[in-house]
């Protein structure tokens, strides 16, 4: 695991567009998270806060219990939540790209899956309200509709009635 560290910075790259994470001198991971999607918190602290370490370390040591992911994919998927988590500015929630879940038994996992008319899945979620919550897709390319596209890792906020959890106990006895 890259364990966070004092010196790794978050910088507003006006080049890219993107909000960026300088992890040392030679290695820098662009968000997908455009410069006008971000709060100024980005602009004002810039350093890697320790709600960051702690939320950063978090989202890795979770995902790493599902055993799916490389160690470098479980350290990007981990540094875009907590840029989507502490940077980015509230969004209303897009819930008519996706199906209700209709099931009985609730997601109780932050992964989870969103089925839209043309396709089902996973998602992250990076922060859990009452009504709504936020997710970041783990997809490399999801389609919400004909017209409208995420790439991995890109935010959207949806009703938690349309959150599908990724197994359900019924299925897994049925194949165990």
């Amino acid at each position: 695991m890259l364990q966070a560290s004092k010196q790794w910075k978050w910088i507003a790259c006006p080049v890219r567009n993107r909000l960026l994470i300088d992890l040392d001198q030679d290695m820098q991971l662009c968000t997908p998270y455009k410069l006008r999607q971000l709060t100024d918190a980005v602009l004002t602290q810039a350093n890697f806060s320790l709600a960051d370490a702690a939320f950063y370390q978090q989202v890795y040591q979770y995902l790493d219990g599902f055993n799916v992911w490389k160690g470098a994919q479980l350290c990007q998927i981990a540094l875009n939540a907590t840029a989507a988590k502490f940077y980015l500015k509230p969004m209303l929630a897009k819930s008519w790209f996706f199906d209700p879940y209709t099931g009985s038994e609730p997601s109780v996992e932050a992964v989870v899956k969103l089925h839209s008319r043309l396709q089902a899945g996973e998602f992250l979620i990076v922060e859990h309200c009452k009504d709504a919550s936020l997710c970041i897709s783990l997809a490399e390319h999801f389609q919400l509709d004909e017209n409208l596209s995420l790439n991995q890792f890109e935010a959207i906020r949806v009703l938690n009635n349309r959150v599908h959890p990724i197994y359900n106990h019924a299925q897994n006895s049925k194949t165990a």
